[in-house]
């Protein structure tokens, strides 16, 4: 189970799977006693994916196929720790689930390749960031956006805390932070063992440098997402001056973190991270435009669609919220538009957008005020 999606997730998905593929969605909540029915809407969706999978394939192969999907609708804990959204991926060779931060529609199919669609609009919004809250004992991770922040598992090869990182190494006997605070004690001990305290000095160095290597090679590359740190004033210093990691926003929220609740958290967050939008927006408006006067950019859905089918690509931006009922010929790249019940399932947006990133191109879920085209879409390609 993970609650962080990311590029690697994609490309997998994307990539070609030993069929049948099968792929579930579905909103969740995230609180009591609104989340009571989303394992009963879920074990529904089960009976649709069994049905859909004995058509075609024997009972022992439905069976394997679906245990790691039953297995998920008896875990009790996962169902009273529900966020947003449900995605769940499985075939005979893999099986992932990712709570979501947003909702997304109801949705069961067993196809020859996953259903990516609803991903790739979370996936490629431009206000997602992570935020790593750091003192000198332990280490979490949240990830969020402008409206929600949650704290997301942290991979096995991450040392959540110091022990962990330095393991027979670290300094004994280990003392808390607030044995070496501002108590009389703490003090004392601080000024009557000086080498001691270079010794913690040296302890709090290696596990910043630790965890800013796992956290980078971990989550930060293979999300691509900003990251924030949420750290005392003194800690700042220290962990930014062994960082390597290209991720880390310069601005930070310099306060201990674990005073704050965690919509305070992300209010912080935000405040940094909004100008960071705000810019990159700019940015990429600037390159459509750019391309545009170049004869490179376009917003005419048929043209586009024609041109990811053909990989001349270079970044397509996205109308958050906007479907276009339809469907792009994955071999010609012809438009049929159509009036779909299911824009979820069948929505040109979407389509194209899949085409892209299957051809190395970039896709950014941009919000429809500032939209540089009314189409919904706007490109700028290679040639």
């Amino acid at each position: 189970m993970s609650n962080s999606l990311t590029r690697d997730d994609l490309t997998l998905f994307l990539a070609d799977q030993d069929p049948p593929c099968v792929s579930l969605y579905q909103p969740t909540h995230r609180r009591h006693p609104e989340n009571q029915q989303d394992p009963i809407r879920y074990r529904n969706q089960l009976k649709v994916l069994e049905e859909s999978l004995r058509l075609k394939y024997s009972s022992k192969r439905t069976e394997d196929i679906l245990g790691p999907f039953q297995k998920l609708a008896d875990d009790a804990s996962f169902w009273n720790h529900t966020e947003d959204g449900l995605a769940v991926m499985g075939n005979s060779n893999l099986f992932r689930a990712f709570k979501l931060q947003r909702p997304v529609p109801e949705l069961a199919v067993v196809a020859d390749s996953f259903h990516v669609k609803p991903m790739l609009r979370i996936m490629q919004s431009i206000d997602r960031y992570q935020v790593l809250s750091l003192n000198r004992r332990e280490i979490k991770l949240f990830e969020g956006n402008r409206h929600v922040l949650d704290e997301i598992e942290l991979t096995d090869d991450v040392p959540g805390t110091i022990t962990a990182a330095l393991g027979p190494e670290l300094t004994e006997p280990h003392q808390t932070v607030s044995s070496y605070g501002g108590t009389a004690l703490g003090s004392s001990m601080r000024h009557a063992h000086g080498s001691r305290k270079d010794e913690l000095d040296i302890d709090d160095e290696r596990f910043f440098r630790s965890v800013d290597r796992s956290i980078l090679e971990k989550h930060s590359r293979p999300s691509g997402l900003k990251l924030i740190l949420a750290a005392l004033p003194q800690y700042h210093h220290l962990f930014r001056e062994v960082s390597h990691n290209n991720f880390l926003v310069p601005n930070g929220i310099e306060m201990d973190p674990g005073a704050l609740t965690i919509d305070q958290l992300r209010e912080k967050a935000w405040e940094i991270m909004e100008p960071e939008f705000r810019v990159r927006l700019k940015k990429l408006t600037s390159e459509f435009l750019d391309a545009k006067s170049k004869g490179l950019g376009f917003d005419q859905i048929e043209t586009i669609a024609e041109a990811a089918i053909q990989g001349r690509i270079e970044f397509l931006l996205v109308e958050a919220g906007r479907h276009i009922p339809g469907r792009v010929d994955q071999a010609t790249g012809s438009v049929m538009h159509s009036e779909m019940e299911r824009p979820e399932v069948d929505d040109l947006l979407d389509d194209m957008a899949e085409q892209v990133l299957r051809r190395g191109g970039e896709v950014v879920v941009v919000p429809s005020s500032e939209m540089p085209a009314k189409t919904g879409a706007a490109a700028s390609f290679r040639f």
